[in-house]
């Protein structure tokens, strides 16, 4: 980055070039009448200059980005128009990394207004309005940058997004912009501008690729360790905001949920494929820590029959994270005496060469776990066809059950393959399975490129149990919360309907061989407890989502742009709700902390068959 000079030659114009050797050239300025950057955004999502060229477009630099694919620099002109629907920011591309331009630089830049639309068309996402293919003459060096508009919980409105336009299949791109009454809107009039918040609380933990979520209204849908529950489709939590950084990744604060950045956190106003509107930040708050602790679930009664679902993300046998699974199914879990496995790899996890087998991955597992402390269990799994159950290339991904020996015992009936059905049949008087451990309709077009459900059948204290673990299709492709269609697509929920339907019908089976079976179905759902997913599977009081015993705040096993969530439940049948003595337990010490072994917090419920 050029030093900063009082002035620098304003007949000196630099048009940076989009390649991989960050060519600069050196031209004339143009001779053309300019606009100003508020005429180029507009008031509505998309500019009205559009493809066009635009000349000696001033403003001042508020932030360069000289990384990653989106490389440029921000401007803002100091001098606003009276229409707070229309931005005074906007990005210019560049391409590479910007060369000859740093922050307080007063500059005027030609270019072509271009529309981009990170994650494509396909994505359903906003577009970003940018200057592209730009030139840029540097005025003067060393003004001060233009004031950032403060975000706060009296700026941003309740209502999160307009109606879509039914002529425009639900886009919202070409409604005028009312900042005053969505949230979505007073962000869009803020695209490109410097912005702040001050003191926001933490509520998305900091990832991997340097992003975290803040909000600025604390107390909405608030949680009682920090965050921001996601409890229904109408309520998107208009707080939220995603904060990136413009400095080194060294200097981003590792935060878990429930701290704050204390002070001011400021910089432009972004929107980008994962997350959406993003302020990349020049300026970040002081990190104060909440005193999040992972929490630790109650021991089960000698009476009780404890069941876990614990997604333990992609394990596989060259993972470093076995001990530390094993210390949360020890210590957090209480030793669960079943637990549903999702995303166990194969042995060689990710390699792509035919393996399927996961002996090894669940063996290494159960020797952390004697390892911390716990008891040695027992497993049944079913190895899938290759490449057939979706998740990471080459890692066959799949459900497993642990089971502790000396609490309950496994049924094993002529143990069914990757593409056998499981069945019921009555033993005795009593449901049983025709394959234990088997997998629940493998044939059904439902389970297409996704995990097929694991059945297995437990005795505890003379008492047989059905347990059904799932791992549903993802929520991948579908439109975000802020897309330009609202409200927005969520087409991976049709398979997943398809999923609910034959899990729900195979419940049926069982309940009608046996009326009082007690059946639990648990896993990772990839869905809500209000979501028609979940109204599916309880289907004519055939399940029930024990989550909703919890109170609504409580509800959540994720956490997903800065909102908690349910993804992973345990559904009981009848007799093991009416039976009451039930105890259902979110045990968060994953989704909400900056150094997670996992994306999903574990749930186990504890019922006395």
């Amino acid at each position: 980055m050029a030093s900063k000079s009082s002035t620098r030659l304003a007949a000196l114009t630099v048009a940076a070039v989009c390649s991989a050797a960050s060519t600069v050239v050196l031209t004339s300025p143009a001779h053309a009448d300019s606009v100003r950057v508020h005429d180029i955004q507009g008031s509505t999502r998309l500019s009205p200059y559009a493809g066009q060229q635009v000349t000696d477009v001033a403003g001042i630099v508020t932030g360069v980005r000289g990384y990653g694919s989106s490389r440029g620099f921000w401007i803002q002109d100091p001098r606003p128009d009276a229409d707070p629907a229309t931005s005074e920011g906007v990005f210019v591309f560049t391409g590479s990394t910007p060369k000859g331009v740093a922050v307080g630089d007063a500059v005027t830049v030609s270019g072509t207004v271009s529309e981009y639309v990170p994650g494509g068309t396909s994505s359903g996402n906003q577009s970003l309005t940018e200057i592209t293919r730009p030139a840029f003459t540097v005025v003067s060096s060393g003004n001060a940058v233009p004031a950032a508009t403060t975000v706060s919980a009296r700026s941003v409105p309740r209502a999160y997004a307009p109606e879509g336009d039914e002529a425009a299949n639900g886009s919202v791109n070409g409604l005028t912009l009312r900042p005053a009454k969505y949230a979505l809107d007073l962000y869009e009039s803020l695209e490109g501008m410097n912005v702040r918040v001050a003191d926001a609380r933490v509520v998305g933990a900091t990832d991997p690729y340097t992003e975290l979520w803040v909000t600025v209204k604390p107390w909405e849908n608030a949680n009682r360790r920090g965050g921001t529950v996601y409890g229904s489709y109408d309520s998107q939590n208009t707080g939220r905001l995603q904060i990136q950084s413009l400095g080194k990744p060294a200097d981003f604060p590792d935060a878990h949920v429930g701290d704050t950045l204390a002070g001011t956190t400021a910089g432009p106003l972004d929107y980008n494929q994962y997350g959406g509107y993003t302020l990349v930040a020049s300026e970040i708050g002081t990190l104060e820590s909440g005193g999040l602790e992972r929490e630790t679930t109650r021991r089960q009664s000698s009476r009780e029959l404890a069941v876990a679902t614990y997604n333990v993300e992609n394990l596989d046998p060259s993972d470093g994270t076995f001990a530390a699974h094993a210390e949360a199914i020890v210590r957090n879990l209480a030793s669960p005496d079943i637990v549903s496995l999702e995303e166990i790899q194969d042995n060689n996890g990710a390699t792509d060469d035919g393996t399927v087998a996961a002996d090894a991955t669940v063996g290494k597992l159960i020797d952390a776990i004697v390892a911390a402390g716990g008891p040695r269990y027992d497993w049944r799994g079913i190895d899938p066809v290759d490449g057939e159950d979706g998740g990471q290339p080459g890692g066959n991904i799949r459900t497993a059950f642990l089971f502790n020996p000396e609490r309950v015992s496994f049924t094993d009936r002529g143990a069914g393959d990757a593409t056998t059905a499981t069945g019921v049949t009555k033993v005795r008087g009593k449901a049983a399975l025709t394959h234990s451990p088997g997998r629940v309709d493998p044939a059904n077009p439902a389970w297409e490129d996704s995990r097929k459900p694991l059945a297995g059948e437990f005795v505890f204290r003379g008492r047989t149990v059905l347990v059904i673990a799932n791992h549903f299709n993802s929520k991948g492709g579908d439109q975000g919360l802020t897309a330009q269609y609202q409200p927005p697509s969520r087409g991976s929920e049709t398979q997943r309907h398809l999923q609910a339907k034959a899990v729900n019908t195979f419940v049926k089976d069982v309940l009608a061989t046996q009326k009082n079976a007690d059946v639990v179905v648990l896993g990772d759902i990839n869905d809500f407890e209000f979501s028609r997913t979940t109204r599916i599977l309880e289907d004519d009081g055939a399940l029930w989502s024990a989550v909703k015993s919890l109170p609504r705040s409580e509800r959540y096993s994720y956490v997903y742009q800065g909102n908690s969530q349910v993804l992973d439940q345990i559904l009981v049948s009848p007799s093991i709700r009416r039976g009451g003595h039930l105890s259902y337990d979110s045990v968060h010490v994953n989704a909400e902390f900056h150094d997670q072994i996992s994306d999903h917090d574990p749930q186990v419920l504890r019922f006395r068959p």
